[in-house]
Formats: C-alpha cells, sequence, structure tokens
C-alpha cells in the first residue's frame, strides 16, 4: 500500500483547502484557483493554532478597568498618505498596498521611508525584486536619500526578521510579500501557505516591536489582491493605489482601516520627481473641462470629508447593433441602467435602445447616490444634443418613482462649488430646509428628475 501524500488543496483567493481537487472553490466561488500545496505539521508546542496567535500572558479584565495610551503616529511627510491612513502611520500597525504593476507603489513607499527615516530613525527597507543598486538609482530620482534609510536585498522571512530585530528600525517595508518565503514550509513564495504564514509572522513582529509595517503586493486582473484574500483579513490597513500607467494621476483608497476612516482619498500626480500630492484636487479634474458641450455635467462628491467637483461625461449614440451597449469604467453599469430605465418610464425619454457610454474625467471612480440626478442630466443632454450651462452644478438621488431625494453633507459640497466660481447649484429640495449656509451663489431646489431637466437643459 503506497504511503499517503500529505499535500492538500488551497484556493489562491481565500485560503479554502479541501482534500481533493474541485474546480469551484466551496468558500468564495472562484473558479480554478485550487493548487495543490504541502500540509504543514505543526508541532506538539504549536498545537491549536498557537503558532498563528499573539500571545501576551495577561489575565482577563474587565474592559473599564483598560488604559488607553494614545500611542503618536508617524508623519508620512505626505499629506494625503496621512489622509488616508488616518493622519500618520501607528507604531505596531501592519499596512499592505497594493495595486497594477508600475502604478508607483515602491516610488511611493519609498518617498515615505526617506521621510520617516528624516523624522523619526532607522528605516529597513527589503526588496525581494530588485537589487539594492536598482533601488539606489530610484532613491537618487526621487531625492530619496537617507543616512537612516536602510536597504536590504531579501526573500528569507528567518534573515529579515534577524535583521529587523538588530536595527529595531520605526519602519520596515517588505517590497513585495509575493516574494519572501519561509524556509521550513515545501511551497513555492506567493502560495497562499507562504503568503499567509509570512503575513503573520511580520505581524507578530509588528506587535511585539511596535514597528509600523508596510508590506507591497500585487493585484490581479480583476482588481483582487494577488494570493489569498485571507490577507486582507490579517492585515490593520489595506490600501488600493489605482491609477493607469500611462496615467497623470495616482489615487490611493483605503478599503479596510482599523484606525482611521475607510472613506479617505489621496490624489498623487505622477512626475520626474516621482509621486507629488495634489492638494486641489477639484481644479485638477476641472482644468481641462469643455464649456457648453452636451452631455458634460458638473458634480460635487465627496470621498470622506473631502468635497471633489468632478466632471461626469455621458455619450449616447444610436445602436448599430442588438443589444446596445452600455460602458463605463468610472460609474457602476447597474446604477445607468437604473437611471435609463426611470428616464424612460417616469420621463418618456426612450433612451434605452440607444448605446450609453459614461465617463468621470480624470479616471476617478464615482459611487455614491448622490450621482443619479448628475448623470441623469448627462444622459439626456447628450440625448438631445443640448448642453447645460457651465456654471452650474447638479447634485441629488433619484428615486425610482422619479423623486429627487435628500443628501448628505450639502454645505461642504456647496462650499466647494462656490470656492470654483460656479454660481448656481440644482440640488434637492429638500435638502434647502435648515440649511446651516447662506452662499452667494443660486441655490435651485428641485422635487423630481423633469423639473431638474427642464432647468439644467436649454
Amino acid at each position: 500500500m503506497g504511503k499517503r501524500k500529505n499535500t492538500a488543496f488551497f484556493c489562491q483567493e481565500c485560503g479554502f483547502e479541501t482534500s481533493k481537487w474541485v474546480g469551484r472553490c466551496q468558500g468564495c466561488g472562484a473558479w480554478n484557483t485550487m493548487v495543490e500545496e504541502p500540509v504543514q505539521k505543526e508541532p506538539a508546542a504549536k498545537a491549536g493554532g498557537l503558532s498563528l496567535g499573539l500571545s501576551t500572558g495577561q489575565a482577563a479584565m474587565p474592559i473599564g478597568e483598560v488604559e488607553l495610551e494614545e500611542a503618536p503616529r508617524f508623519s508620512t511627510g505626505s499629506e494625503e498618505f496621512d489622509r488616508v491612513v488616518g493622519f500618520g502611520l501607528l507604531p505596531g500597525s501592519l499596512t499592505i498596498i497594493v495595486g497594477d504593476p508600475g502604478v508607483g507603489k515602491s516610488s511611493l513607499t519609498l518617498k515615505v521611508c526617506a521621510n520617516i527615516a528624516r523624522q523619526f530613525g532607522k528605516v529597513l527597507y527589503v526588496t525581494g525584486e530588485e537589487s539594492p543598486k536598482q533601488v539606489k538609482m530610484r532613491a537618487d530620482r526621487l531625492g530619496a536619500i537617507e543616512e537612516q534609510l536602510f536597504i536590504l536585498s531579501e526573500t528569507n522571512l528567518d534573515i529579515i526578521q534577524q535583521q529587523a530585530e538588530k536595527l529595531n528600525p520605526a519602519l520596515l517595508v517588505i517590497d513585495s510579500i509575493q516574494t519572501v518565503f519561509k524556509a521550513d514550509i515545501q511551497s513555492a513564495p506567493g502560495s497562499i501557505s507562504q503568503v499567509r504564514e509570512c503575513a503573520v509572522q511580520l505581524l507578530r513582529l509588528a506587535k511585539t516591536r511596535a514597528t509600523a509595517v508596510i508590506l507591497i503586493g500585487h493585484v490581479l486582473k480583476d482588481g483582487t489582491l494577488a494570493g489569498p484574500r485571507a490577507l486582507e483579513h490579517i492585515v490593520d490597513t489595506v490600501l488600493y493605489f489605482e491609477g493607469e500607467r500611462n496615467a497623470q494621476y495616482r489615487v490611493l483608497r483605503a478599503i479596510k482601516n482599523r484606525f482611521g476612516s475607510t472613506s479617505e482619498i489621496g490624489l498623487f500626480a505622477m512626475r520626474n520627481e516621482g509621486l507629488i500630492d495634489v492638494p486641489d484636487a477639484s481644479k485638477i479634474f476641472l482644468s481641462e473641462r469643455p464649456l457648453d458641450v452636451p452631455g458634460s455635467v458638473v458634480i460635487p462628491t465627496m470621498e470622506g470629508t473631502r468635497p471633489l467637483l468632478v466632471e461626469i461625461q455621458a455619450l449616447v449614440s444610436s445602436a448599430p447593433f442588438a443589444p446596445p451597449r452600455r460602458t463605463s469604467d468610472s460609474v457602476d453599469i447597474k446604477r445607468i441602467q437604473l437611471l435609463l430605465a426611470v428616464l424612460e418610464k417616469r420621463v418618456g425619454i426612450m433612451i434605452g435602445s440607444s448605446d450609453v457610454f459614461v465617463k468621470v474625467a480624470g479616471g476617478i471612480k464615482v459611487d455614491e447616490p448622490a450621482m443619479d440626478l448628475a448623470l441623469a442630466v448627462a444622459l439626456v443632454s447628450s440625448y438631445r444634443n443640448c448642453n447645460t450651462s457651465s456654471g452650474t452644478v447638479v447634485i441629488g438621488e433619484v428615486g425610482l418613482a422619479g423623486e429627487v431625494r435628500a443628501i448628505t453633507q450639502i454645505e461642504r459640497r456647496i462650499r466647494e462649488a462656490e470656492r470654483m466660481g460656479f454660481d448656481r447649484v440644482i440640488l434637492p429640495k429638500g435638502n434647502l430646509k435648515g440649511l446651516a449656509i447662506k452662499p452667494l451663489i443660486q441655490l435651485v431646489g428641485v422635487e423630481t428628475v423633469v423639473e431638474c431637466l427642464d432647468i439644467a437643459l436649454h
């Protein structure tokens, strides 16, 4: 009788384990993600998952007796980065930055390392994909040469931990987590077993030594974190770095943050000297806006506590093929389909048989109900080939009955529109009641989509 193999099949998306191969993961539903890997036998001392825990040896206590200590945060030297992570990195935190290849993850992180090394002491930058000379060349270009910034080209986690314990840095960066491995795990680097165990070891290092740790990860074609999704549950903060490789602007967005908000974004511009902060995002997004063009509407959207004025562009054309196309990389397709149905049923505009293309200028993605009214106006504007006033912004949520519903944070949106020189805001009538400010620009309240279209289009 042959000896039984000590292997199992693991989903490379969520980490689900099964004894035999299946086409579809029972944990997350992904197809063709099961990979056979060796099963690691834990020593008796590590039984019960103790090897994956962080034992403190403390006894249970009433929650009211827990003493709170406000730990000082590390300012990264970038206001945009600090805004996203919660106004600075927290000592002992584990953060992962993921994004497409070439989007600028390493460049952004290297500048953060230099700024922290200049202010707070030693920083260890571990590269598993480049040589120290390559990192030095990038640092020269970015102006990130600091005496307290140490470079280590290594992929063995045991050696990395030894160097980290020796230097005791304020910040440790791993570029990237998919290249790091533990020698006592037989699977290849980047596999579910390696990535998960390495992340747990680095989490233990961060918590026990009060060292801030940043991991850099890759994403798959569908935009999900390469390797296991279980990694997102291990770390404290998950940051997605978005933007096309050839585009000028990049957006840093928090998907998970145990120490701050997940609704903030950071905006960066790619220059010869690397990524630089863009503090006035509205001015950037509207700098190339065409005036008095059908299908173009400006909306004051909110990203966390920051109001942004962005331009929604819609193009409605005859459909040469059936069924008609719905295309957008900035707005949810389901939202477009819903508004098209409302326009046909409640307004009487038979637009559903046409091809519809929607884009938010600047590459930013907008996903809030407050954009409904502006998107409806843009669609009808393009369909009728008539434009809105260049000094008008439109904001409001649209219901299935064609009504316009009130939205949140209306005062900040109005102030941003006023600051950028607009002279009229079309908004839900319900927001006019109890308005806490008296703006200098004209406010026009509407109750239905039909009423808004009559006012906005001319």
